[in-house]
Protein backbone atom coordinates (compact mmCIF):
# COMPACT_ATOMS: atom_id res chain seq x y z
CA UNK A 1 0.00 0.00 0.00
CA UNK A 2 2.92 2.32 0.73
CA UNK A 3 4.22 1.81 -2.85
CA UNK A 4 0.81 2.69 -4.29
CA UNK A 5 0.65 5.82 -2.13
CA UNK A 6 4.09 6.86 -3.36
CA UNK A 7 3.00 6.18 -6.95
CA UNK A 8 0.01 8.48 -6.46
CA UNK A 9 2.25 11.25 -5.16
CA UNK A 10 4.65 10.77 -8.08
CA UNK A 11 1.82 11.05 -10.58
CA UNK A 12 0.45 14.12 -8.85
CA UNK A 13 3.87 15.75 -8.73
CA UNK A 14 4.36 14.93 -12.41
CA UNK A 15 1.26 16.97 -13.16
CA UNK A 16 2.49 20.50 -12.64
CA UNK A 17 -0.25 22.66 -11.20
CA UNK A 18 1.68 25.72 -12.19
CA UNK A 19 -1.16 27.83 -13.45
CA UNK A 20 -2.34 30.87 -11.60
CA UNK A 21 -5.95 31.17 -12.73
CA UNK A 22 -7.46 28.02 -11.23
CA UNK A 23 -11.09 28.15 -10.21
CA UNK A 24 -12.34 26.17 -7.25
CA UNK A 25 -13.90 22.91 -8.36
CA UNK A 26 -13.39 19.90 -10.59
CA UNK A 27 -10.67 19.92 -13.27
CA UNK A 28 -9.57 17.33 -15.78
CA UNK A 29 -5.77 17.24 -16.12
CA UNK A 30 -4.24 15.75 -19.25
CA UNK A 31 -0.48 15.42 -19.53
CA UNK A 32 0.60 16.32 -23.07
CA UNK A 33 4.32 15.64 -22.70
CA UNK A 34 6.90 14.97 -20.04
CA UNK A 35 10.59 14.72 -20.87
CA UNK A 36 13.06 13.84 -18.11
CA UNK A 37 16.79 14.02 -18.73
CA UNK A 38 16.14 14.08 -22.48
CA UNK A 39 13.97 10.94 -22.38
CA UNK A 40 10.25 11.12 -23.22
CA UNK A 41 8.47 9.85 -20.10
CA UNK A 42 4.92 10.41 -21.39
CA UNK A 43 4.33 6.69 -22.13
CA UNK A 44 5.90 5.62 -18.82
CA UNK A 45 3.65 7.99 -16.87
CA UNK A 46 0.62 6.58 -18.71
CA UNK A 47 1.82 3.06 -17.86
CA UNK A 48 2.23 4.05 -14.18
CA UNK A 49 -1.34 5.39 -14.12
CA UNK A 50 -2.58 2.15 -15.69
CA UNK A 51 -0.58 0.09 -13.17
CA UNK A 52 -2.10 2.12 -10.35
CA UNK A 53 -5.58 1.44 -11.75
CA UNK A 54 -4.84 -2.31 -11.95
CA UNK A 55 -3.36 -2.35 -8.44
CA UNK A 56 -6.53 -0.76 -7.09
CA UNK A 57 -8.69 -3.28 -8.95
CA UNK A 58 -6.70 -6.20 -7.50
CA UNK A 59 -6.77 -5.03 -3.89
CA UNK A 60 -9.01 -6.64 -1.32
CA UNK A 61 -12.27 -4.63 -1.13
CA UNK A 62 -11.43 -3.08 2.25
CA UNK A 63 -8.01 -1.82 1.13
CA UNK A 64 -9.37 -0.62 -2.22
CA UNK A 65 -12.09 1.32 -0.43
CA UNK A 66 -9.48 2.94 1.85
CA UNK A 67 -7.26 3.94 -1.10
CA UNK A 68 -10.20 5.23 -3.15
CA UNK A 69 -11.35 7.30 -0.18
CA UNK A 70 -7.85 8.71 0.24
CA UNK A 71 -7.69 9.57 -3.47
CA UNK A 72 -11.19 11.02 -3.44
CA UNK A 73 -12.11 8.59 -6.24
CA UNK A 74 -10.79 11.04 -8.82
CA UNK A 75 -8.98 8.40 -10.81
CA UNK A 76 -8.10 8.46 -14.45
CA UNK A 77 -10.49 9.08 -17.28
CA UNK A 78 -10.11 8.27 -20.95
CA UNK A 79 -6.91 9.33 -22.70
CA UNK A 80 -4.77 9.35 -19.54
CA UNK A 81 -6.52 12.35 -18.03
CA UNK A 82 -7.02 12.63 -14.29
CA UNK A 83 -9.76 14.45 -12.47
CA UNK A 84 -8.66 16.65 -9.62
CA UNK A 85 -10.44 18.95 -7.22
CA UNK A 86 -9.05 22.41 -6.51
CA UNK A 87 -10.00 23.56 -3.01
CA UNK A 88 -11.06 27.09 -2.14
CA UNK A 89 -7.68 27.57 -0.41
CA UNK A 90 -5.77 26.53 -3.53
CA UNK A 91 -7.86 28.81 -5.77
CA UNK A 92 -7.46 31.73 -3.35
CA UNK A 93 -3.66 31.49 -3.56
CA UNK A 94 -3.89 32.95 -7.08
CA UNK A 95 -0.25 32.10 -7.79
CA UNK A 96 1.42 29.18 -9.52
CA UNK A 97 1.67 25.94 -7.59
CA UNK A 98 4.96 24.41 -8.69
CA UNK A 99 4.93 21.30 -6.47
CA UNK A 100 1.95 19.27 -5.31
CA UNK A 101 2.54 20.24 -1.67
CA UNK A 102 2.59 23.97 -2.46
CA UNK A 103 5.90 24.50 -0.64
CA UNK A 104 7.85 25.90 -3.58
CA UNK A 105 6.72 29.47 -4.06
CA UNK A 106 7.53 31.18 -7.36
CA UNK A 107 10.12 33.95 -7.12
CA UNK A 108 8.63 35.88 -10.04
CA UNK A 109 5.14 35.94 -11.55
CA UNK A 110 4.19 38.15 -14.48
CA UNK A 111 0.74 38.35 -16.05
CA UNK A 112 -0.22 39.77 -19.41
CA UNK A 113 -3.72 39.14 -20.69
CA UNK A 114 -4.38 35.40 -20.66
CA UNK A 115 -0.71 34.49 -20.12
CA UNK A 116 1.12 34.00 -16.82
CA UNK A 117 4.88 33.51 -16.69
CA UNK A 118 6.71 32.36 -13.59
CA UNK A 119 10.17 31.52 -12.28
CA UNK A 120 11.08 29.56 -9.17
CA UNK A 121 14.17 28.57 -7.20
CA UNK A 122 13.63 26.76 -3.92
CA UNK A 123 14.81 23.96 -1.69
CA UNK A 124 12.46 21.80 0.37
CA UNK A 125 13.41 18.69 2.33
CA UNK A 126 16.82 18.44 0.66
CA UNK A 127 15.47 18.78 -2.89
CA UNK A 128 16.16 21.91 -4.91
CA UNK A 129 13.98 22.97 -7.82
CA UNK A 130 14.90 25.70 -10.31
CA UNK A 131 12.85 26.53 -13.35
CA UNK A 132 10.43 28.63 -15.30
CA UNK A 133 7.18 28.21 -17.12
CA UNK A 134 4.10 29.79 -18.57
CA UNK A 135 0.38 29.17 -18.46
CA UNK A 136 -2.08 30.25 -21.12
CA UNK A 137 -5.78 30.41 -20.32
CA UNK A 138 -8.40 30.08 -23.02
CA UNK A 139 -11.93 29.95 -21.61
CA UNK A 140 -12.11 26.97 -19.26
CA UNK A 141 -8.83 25.48 -20.57
CA UNK A 142 -5.37 26.15 -19.12
CA UNK A 143 -2.20 24.94 -20.86
CA UNK A 144 1.02 25.02 -18.86
CA UNK A 145 4.56 24.45 -20.10
CA UNK A 146 7.40 24.21 -17.60
CA UNK A 147 11.17 23.62 -17.68
CA UNK A 148 12.71 22.54 -14.38
CA UNK A 149 15.96 21.21 -12.94
CA UNK A 150 15.84 19.23 -9.69
CA UNK A 151 18.75 18.22 -7.51
CA UNK A 152 18.36 15.70 -4.69
CA UNK A 153 20.03 12.61 -3.25
CA UNK A 154 19.50 10.79 -6.57
CA UNK A 155 21.35 13.44 -8.56
CA UNK A 156 20.49 16.25 -10.93
CA UNK A 157 17.61 15.92 -13.39
CA UNK A 158 16.01 18.14 -16.00
CA UNK A 159 12.34 18.00 -16.88
CA UNK A 160 10.19 19.67 -19.50
CA UNK A 161 6.44 19.18 -19.24
CA UNK A 162 3.23 20.33 -20.83
CA UNK A 163 -0.16 19.84 -19.19
CA UNK A 164 -3.68 20.84 -20.21
CA UNK A 165 -6.40 21.38 -17.64
CA UNK A 166 -10.09 21.71 -18.40
CA UNK A 167 -12.52 23.16 -15.86
CA UNK A 168 -15.54 20.86 -15.42
CA UNK A 169 -17.49 22.81 -12.80
CA UNK A 170 -17.71 23.93 -9.18
CA UNK A 171 -18.98 20.53 -7.93
CA UNK A 172 -16.05 18.19 -7.28
CA UNK A 173 -18.41 15.19 -7.48
CA UNK A 174 -16.83 13.46 -4.50
CA UNK A 175 -13.23 13.98 -5.66
CA UNK A 176 -11.08 15.03 -2.71
CA UNK A 177 -9.16 18.33 -3.11
CA UNK A 178 -5.49 17.92 -4.07
CA UNK A 179 -4.20 19.66 -0.93
CA UNK A 180 -6.22 17.28 1.25
CA UNK A 181 -5.06 14.21 -0.73
CA UNK A 182 -1.42 15.21 -0.23
CA UNK A 183 -1.96 15.66 3.54
CA UNK A 184 -3.72 12.27 3.76
CA UNK A 185 -0.99 10.52 1.75
CA UNK A 186 1.76 12.11 3.85
CA UNK A 187 0.02 10.94 7.01
CA UNK A 188 -0.38 7.45 5.57
CA UNK A 189 3.30 7.14 4.59
CA UNK A 190 4.43 8.47 7.99
CA UNK A 191 2.30 5.93 9.85
CA UNK A 192 3.96 2.98 8.03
Amino acid sequence: MKNLTLAILLILSGNSFAQSTLKQGLWEVKPISQVRDGKDMTAQMAAAREQMRKSLANMPPERRKQMEAMMGQGGTTGGGATRICVSAAMAARDKPMVDSEGRCEPAKVARSGNKSSFEFNCTTEGRSMVGKGESITSGDMVTTRMDMTTTDTQGRHTMQSEVQMKYLGADCQGVKPIDQMVKDAQGLTRSK
